[in-house]
């Protein structure tokens, strides 16, 4: 079997989604879809159709959350020691060398990447391109804007 990286916050948030799904979410489904048959014909039964293929939604999404559960490889970034080396669960702060702009990513894994909270994928080719290196070095990354020049500014284990 396959292990799936994850932080130990990435872990809690699909434990979080798992308990939803089957404590809340499933039950209310089941609840949509008696309250559907009750209502007679199910042929021309538009909630009743509707009410299915959310349960059948939610029975994917629960499967799907328990097999990542169970491959995943759960990583806590402050336990990590890699001699200030980029690896996966650490925390970079990059300066564009054409911009001066300063950029603070946590390198997480593909069910984890938010660019919204700065969580970019391990698979993502930022990630790729500063796997192995540490501060002070420069690295080219390959963006949807291009190619850009990047110098590591710090790398943290949080």
């Amino acid at each position: 079997m396959t292990t799936i990286p994850i932080t130990r916050i990435g872990a809690e948030l699909l434990k979080d989604e798992l308990q939803r799904l089957k404590h809340v979410e499933r039950p209310s489904v089941i609840n949509a879809i008696s309250e559907a048959r009750a209502q007679g014909d199910l042929s021309e039964n538009a909630e009743y159709d509707a009410a299915k293929e959310k349960q059948a939604f939610i029975e994917g999404r629960i499967k799907e959350v328990e097999s990542k559960l169970s491959a995943a490889q759960i990583i806590d970034p402050s336990l990590i020691d890699a001699d200030g080396k980029v690896v996966f669960g650490s925390t970079v702060e990059l300066e564009d060398l054409e911009t001066g702009q300063r950029m603070r990513y946590q390198i997480v894994g593909d069910d984890e990447a938010s660019l919204e909270n700065n969580k970019i994928s391990i698979s993502s080719p930022i990630a790729r391109a500063l796997i192995r290196k540490e501060a002070g070095e420069t690295v080219a990354v390959i963006t949807p804007g291009g190619q850009r020049e990047v110098e590591i500014i710090k790398v943290q284990y949080i």
